[in-house]
């Protein structure tokens, strides 16, 4: 806080009140001093009108003060904006201070400040203008960057700014773009902000290089000019020994901050294609290696940081590069001297930036030799920081040769690791035993050791992901059967054990079955003695493996078929595992053999997809996903291993009569379908897609009624619609995909204003108000079309998960097309009544460029579903489609008559709706015309 005004003077009074402050003994007393200096300060800006510039000065940053010792100030701002106007220095300073701390950048006082502003940037005297472009930035609000974007790059480039003008314009137009980068323009002045990239003066290079790398990021066509350079002024800095560098020399080592900025801006461009510019940038690269070998100039800890931030900006730019072997292998190895050093942040930097390196072909085997380096450090390291890294380390070096090693290393240390990185170390383990694994028992066993040695973190898509590739591979499966049932026999067994054999078993367990150590019985008494112990998803899992093991063991029947008509079943308080027993005790009883083989048979193969499991990990790990896509590439380039051996044909045959009763498959004809749901209609055929995006998700019930209409990690929404003349009914399901119970739970549909009077809709009874974990709740809604309309109904769920508030609004599939009925009628009819509606406003017609490939069974399955009758062999020519159905309100019933022309050679369509109401003709055209 400066107490020295203008003319050399201590403001004297500033300086008491500060030592009165600090003087005071209790809080009270404190407050009561700021009081009675409060009640002066207001007393004299209301009262006397003739207060000098100093005496304004000393009280404003009395304020300011005040406000500092966390006082609420709610006067003295059109004080302080007073001030701005002042010539003097330190009035202008203390001015500008107060606004910059206590204006809020929607103060009605805005206006005046910027005309300041404005007063003072056009000022000759550049301590002035520096003030003003401090102000700027300090504010930086949206206002600020549209009203100063275009005057500030003007002081930037100005041929008469002094030099602490430009940097403090660079820094200020930086913010400015960062808090408003769409409302900037770059091109106009690109090519004079790179040159300032060659100033004499180096505070102006530092600011600029800052500012360049920023609109590189945003428009780096307009920049690309910035490389050459940059990597000019890089080797000035690195390879000669300037004069005017002594004062931006930090402990020995040249212009450290400079060099940083000038690396991470060359790392938003490929590598220069100039031969003199890129051999150029190489030299620095290799100096800056060569400097680090050199014995130190200073036993001080700043100039081992100095030089360190350098080296690894330096390193980080040679991966970027990726194209100079003897560059990656050389940072490699200097990576490799710090993984031993003493500093813990430079044993963790080393083990980052080696992880990056792993993922190049020319370095990947030089960070191999660091292997048994990076186990020890995850045995011996008492950082936890620094051991997850390290398992990143292990991970992205993995390969074919050493895969088994490090896979048994981590799994070592899983046993004792920490528990905020034991889920990713799971996600890691089952990646690598799938990628690298030519023998499919070590896979199995190692996945099983997996869920015996952390089971509480192996997610739904580790378990799953081992169950569809052991579907996948014959050669796996009697294996993975024996070897499950051995697990499963240890007195304590985890739940996702018990999972992983209740699948297994229920599909593959007849091939054990002719030990006796193994007979049908002993599998599920087996089984059944871990259900009692087990959460309701797991029990409704053991039910379905049971009533496969009716149709895989006709012997065992009677035994299954009492457990699944014991009460302590039928009159389960879970409604899932009462409906589950119910269903299959009478699927087993009044079904012949034949039928029950015939819907309990095998689970065909799954479809070849990406992992879940590798999914999921980019999804946790952001930052890391592009070392491992480097690795999925390398993976490409290796021998085959099971994730490249599972023999899948390109198209399942769709099975119509399996049904797979534990919710792991997916209909082949849908492969981006989710995997990992146990709300599952067990006889239904609801299909069962991920949503993406709620209110791109009800587009696809244009021609169906049911499916899941939206889904994300906490809860799925099913619908279920039924409609008949101008009634309709919408069963709207709710599954909790967690464990945890969702507490006050709503779903409430609503009408937008263009549905009002014409859609009445009636719940048949309140939702529940709770949704216990894994569990699914129904939820009916009545409604009637009165007239005709566009739009949707709104559904607006409201429910607290983990004690977070949370809130979906979708679109309910309540279309218009859904009250149409399809009519059929014979050729002479459909023309004469086409004929009567043809009045220009009863017709909309719209061409249009197919958006798929042009079928004509394709395109009457979608006029069917749309609700219209497909009229076979009324229009002349074969190709074209015509259909006519009726739209039924409680008001009105409205026919409808549509042709579809394709022409094949154009690959376009011609669309003509015609109805008696030509808004609903519009509509309909609408609705159709990019479905086709």
């Amino acid at each position: 806080m400066p107490t020295v005004s203008s003319r050399g003077d201590a403001m004297r009074g500033l300086a008491v009140f500060i030592s009165d402050i600090r003087n005071c003994k209790s809080k009270e007393a404190e407050s009561k001093r700021i009081n009675k200096e409060l009640a002066n300060i207001r007393s004299k800006f209301k009262g006397d009108k003739t207060l000098d510039g100093y005496s304004k000065k000393k009280y404003v940053c009395k304020l300011l003060f005040i406000f500092l010792l966390g006082h609420d100030i709610d006067f003295g701002h059109m004080e302080a904006v007073n001030l701005l106007s002042s010539n003097k220095y330190t009035e202008k300073q203390i001015g500008y201070l107060f606004i910059s701390v206590l204006v809020s950048s929607n103060s009605d006082l805005m206006k005046l400040i910027i005309q300041n502003i404005k007063n003072d940037i056009s000022s000759p005297k550049p301590v002035h203008v520096n003030l003003a472009l401090h102000c700027i930035a300090n504010i930086g609000s949206a206002e600020m960057s549209e009203a100063f974007g275009q005057e500030v790059p003007k002081l930037l480039v100005s041929a008469h700014a002094s030099e602490s003008v430009k940097q403090s314009a660079a820094l200020c137009l930086l913010r400015l773009i960062r808090t408003l980068p769409d409302a900037m323009t770059y091109a106009e002045w690109a090519s004079r902000v790179i040159h300032l990239l060659n100033d004499q003066h180096m505070g102006v290079v530092t600011s600029a290089a800052s500012l360049i790398h920023t609109l590189s990021q945003l428009s780096p066509g307009d920049y690309k000019g910035c490389v050459s350079l940059a990597v000019s002024r890089l080797s000035r800095i690195v390879t000669s020994t300037y004069t005017d560098l002594q004062d931006y020399t930090y402990y020995f080592v040249p212009a450290p901050w400079l060099s940083v900025k000038l690396l991470r801006l060359l790392q938003c461009y490929p590598v220069p294609e100039e031969p003199a510019v890129r051999g150029r940038l190489v030299e620095c690269l290799e100096t800056i290696l060569n400097k680090c070998q050199e014995p130190p100039k200073s036993k001080k800890v700043q100039h081992s940081n100095s030089k360190n931030a350098v080296l690894f900006e330096a390193i980080n730019l040679i991966i970027h590069i990726d194209s100079e072997p003897n560059l990656l292998v050389r940072a490699c190895n200097q990576l490799g001297q710090f993984l031993q050093h003493r500093e813990t942040n430079l044993r963790y930097l080393a083990l980052e930036s080696m992880c990056l390196l792993a993922g190049s072909e020319f370095s990947a085997d030089a960070v191999k030799k660091h292997r048994e380096t990076v186990i020890n450090a995850l045995k011996t390291e008492r950082d936890v920081s620094v051991r997850q890294r390290a398992v990143d380390l292990l991970y992205a070096m993995c390969d074919k040769t050493n895969s088994e090693e490090i896979v048994a290393e981590m799994l070592t240390y899983l046993k004792k690791a920490d528990y905020a990185i034991r889920e990713e170390m799971v996600l890691k383990v089952a990646i690598l035993s799938e990628k690298y694994a030519s023998d499919y028992t070590w896979y199995v066993d190692t996945i099983l050791q997996l869920i015996r040695v952390a089971g509480d973190y192996v997610s739904e898509e580790v378990w799953h992901r081992v169950i569809q590739i052991v579907i996948n591979r014959d050669d796996a499966q009697g294996y993975a059967a024996k070897t499950v049932f051995e697990n499963l026999q240890a007195p304590a067994c985890h739940e996702n054990m018990v999972k992983v054999g209740g699948y297994i078993l229920g599909e593959f367990g007849n091939l054990i079955a002719g030990d006796e150590r193994s007979s049908p019985l002993v599998q599920f008494n087996l089984l059944h003695s871990k259900f009692h112990l087990c959460t309701p998803s797991t029990r409704a899992l053991l039910l379905s493996t049971y009533i496969k093991f009716i149709n895989l063991f006709p012997e065992i029947k009677q035994t299954i078929q009492n457990v699944l008509q014991n009460d302590n079943q039928l009159r389960n308080a879970d409604v899932e595992l009462q409906q589950r027993a119910l269903e299959y005790s009478q699927l087993s009883s009044i079904t012949s053999q034949d039928v029950l083989a015939t819907v309990l048979e095998e689970m065909p193969p799954f479809p070849e997809r990406e992992s879940s499991i590798l999914a999921k990990l980019k999804k946790k790990k952001p930052a890391s996903v592009q070392a491992i896509e480097k690795e999925e590439e390398k993976m490409k380039k290796s021998p085959p291993s099971i994730e490249n051996h599972v023999e899948v044909p390109k198209e399942v045959p769709a099975n119509t009569n399996s049904v797979d009763l534990l919710g792991l498959s997916t209909p082949p004809a849908t492969p981006q379908q989710s995997t990992n749901s146990l709300l599952v209609d067990v006889f239904g055929s609801v299909d069962q897609p991920v949503a993406p995006k709620p209110e791109s998700n009800i587009s696809k019930f244009l021609f169906k009624n049911s499916g899941v209409l939206f889904e994300n990690n906490l809860i799925q929404v099913g619908v279920k619609c039924e409609f008949k003349e101008q009634y309709g009914r919408v069963g709207l399901f709710f599954g909790n995909k967690t464990g945890n119970q969702l507490q006050n739970f709503s779903a409430s549909v609503s009408m937008g204003a263009d549905l009002q009077g014409k859609v009445n809709i009636a719940p048949q009874k309140e939702a529940p108000t709770q949704i216990d974990g894994g569990a699914q709740v129904q939820h009916f809604v009545n409604l009637e079309c009165i007239t005709f309309f566009s739009g949707s109904p709104n559904l607006q769920l409201r429910y607290q998960h983990a004690s977070t508030p949370q809130q979906v609004t979708l679109k309910l599939p309540v279309i218009m097309n859904k009250f149409m009925e399809g009519t059929d009628m014979p050729a002479a009819d459909f023309f004469n009544r086409w004929k009567q509606l043809g009045q220009p406003v009863q017709e909309t017609q719209k061409i249009f460029q197919a958006n798929h490939p042009i079928d004509t069974e394709a395109a009457k399955t979608k006029l069917t579903g749309f609700g219209m009758s497909a009229l076979i062999n009324v229009d002349p020519n074969p190709d074209n489609l015509v259909g006519s159905g009726i739209v039924k309100t409680k008001t009105s019933q409205i026919g409808c008559l549509l042709r579809l022309e394709p022409n094949k050679q154009a690959k376009m369509y011609r669309l003509t709706v015609r109805s008696s109401v030509g808004e609903v003709a519009a509509l309909l055209c609408t609705m159709l015309e990019e479905h086709f």
